[in-house]
């Protein structure tokens, strides 16, 4: 009987990455399947994200009740990865000695050399060091049998902006090579796959070569990955607006397959909290980018990341920060209470907005981005837009879902499953809060 696999992933779209390399991984070497319930599970991984507050306690919440399996089942294996397991190490296993292994977001690749070695010799185990682009060498190709798919180009970040652990957690920024990435989008391809979302926390500082230009790594990634006959849609993400080079506004006037859509985190509207932020560019700076692609690309949405309650952040800050929102007129958006982490400088800043201000902020701002989202909805109603076919509606049944030229969810009525996969013509309907109604042309 195959071994049963359960995986519980925190955080971004790096680590659902991560969690599905581990699973075609584990998959491979010990032919472990999945389940959806940890109770019947031969192993649990857990892969976590320290961004927000509490994470840490959340992750020791969790193994607490898992603790109670093990008791059941003293075979139980059970794994803590992700930007947590880098940041707190051996203090998982010492807080939590049920755990047998402990790794990092870049040692992923050797999760069953650390599975074997809790096998053999119950003892646990903790790799949390930083070996480049190794992990990549060591992955299967991806079992990926949807429409879309995400393809990892780089890890780690060198802005070491004061709010933020990434840089802690990930490591520095290491880019794959080219021929690895373009090799791997072409096996995705062979296999249905027609849109692909190229990752990083930083993306477009991906560097292919020694050249500093800003975005050009990125750019001509994109212009090569095009190229892949069978890609029809392709969008990156994260971006930070420091590196956003002309070369890379460029590319959406050049490449149609880059959808509509592009996500660029500000955190803030105040040139006076961005600094302290140590964001790198004004507001000023960012509208420039933004103004730019508005230019080159009619209809392209915009979303983002904000923070609000930062240390010092004051009314007037805060207002810039609302009135930044009105210029631009962003898409599906992120906001967030400010906390600090650890590690992080603007952790020895005095955090004097007090929570129910910061709480009062975030209501504000949030009421202000989802009516920016859904004018932006509204506009579409009555319009055409080639859409891809991603699979069954998760609410309805007997409806599908599709991804629209700015990314927007589409949700449309259709008896056909063989309609998965295809970019078709849909005429948007009505505008929902999440999601758009529309027909198939």
């Amino acid at each position: 009987m195959a071994k049963k696999l359960f995986i519980k992933t925190h955080g971004c779209q790096m680590n659902e990455y991560d969690s599905d390399r581990m699973q075609d991984l584990l998959n491979e070497s010990h032919g472990f399947e999945t389940t959806l319930n940890e109770e019947e599970a031969d192993l649990i991984l857990l892969n976590t994200c320290s961004i927000r507050e509490k994470a840490q306690e959340k992750v020791f919440h969790q193994l607490g009740r898992w603790k109670k399996l093990k008791e059941k089942n003293p075979n139980l294996k059970i794994g803590v990865g992700g930007c947590v397991a880098s940041q707190e190490g051996e203090n998982i296993i010492k807080r939590a000695p049920q755990v047998d292994m402990v790794f990092g977001p870049q040692t992923i690749h050797r999760v069953s050399n650390l599975y074997e070695k809790s096998v053999e010799n119950t003892i646990n185990t903790v790799d949390i060091s930083f070996p480049k682009t190794e992990k990549f060498e060591h992955f299967p190709d991806q079992k990926n049998e949807g429409p879309t798919a995400f393809v990892s180009i780089m890890e780690g970040c060198n802005k070491y902006c004061s709010f933020c652990v990434v840089p802690h957690t990930r490591g520095h920024e290491i880019s794959r090579p080219i021929d690895d990435i373009l090799r791997e989008i072409s096996v995705l391809a062979k296999k249905g796959t027609k849109e692909i979302n190229l990752l990083g926390q930083n993306v477009n500082s991906y560097r292919d070569s020694k050249l500093k230009t800003k975005g050009l790594g990125l750019s001509n990634l994109i212009r090569a990955a095009a190229e892949i006959e069978g890609i029809e849609r392709i969008q990156f993400t994260t971006s930070h607006p420091f590196e956003f080079g002309q070369d890379l506004i460029d590319i959406y006037e050049e490449v149609p397959q880059l959808i509509s859509y592009v996500h660029l985190p500000v955190q803030s509207g105040s040139n006076n909290i961005l600094k302290q932020m140590r964001r790198r560019h004004t507001r000023d700076e960012y509208f420039e980018i933004i103004d730019k692609l508005k230019s080159v690309r009619e209809g392209i949405s915009i979303s983002s990341d904000f923070i609000v309650g930062f240390p010092g952040e004051t009314d007037k800050d805060f207002q810039d920060t609302l009135d930044l929102v009105d210029r631009v007129g962003y898409d599906e958006s992120f906001s967030f209470i400010y906390s600090p982490r650890p590690n992080t400088t603007a952790k020895d800043l005095e955090d004097n907005v007090p929570t129910e201000e910061k709480k009062e902020r975030l209501s504000v701002l949030q009421h202000k981005l989802e009516n920016s989202a859904i004018s932006i909805s509204r506009k579409m109603v009555g319009k055409t837009s080639k859409c891809l076919v991603t699979g069954v509606s998760k609410k309805n049944p007997g409806e599908f879902q599709a991804r629209a030229e700015n990314n927007k969810v589409v949700i449309f009525p259709c008896s056909d499953p063989s309609i998965i996969g295809n970019i078709i013509d849909i005429e948007i309907v009505n505008a929902q809060n999440k999601s758009l109604k529309g027909i198939a042309v």
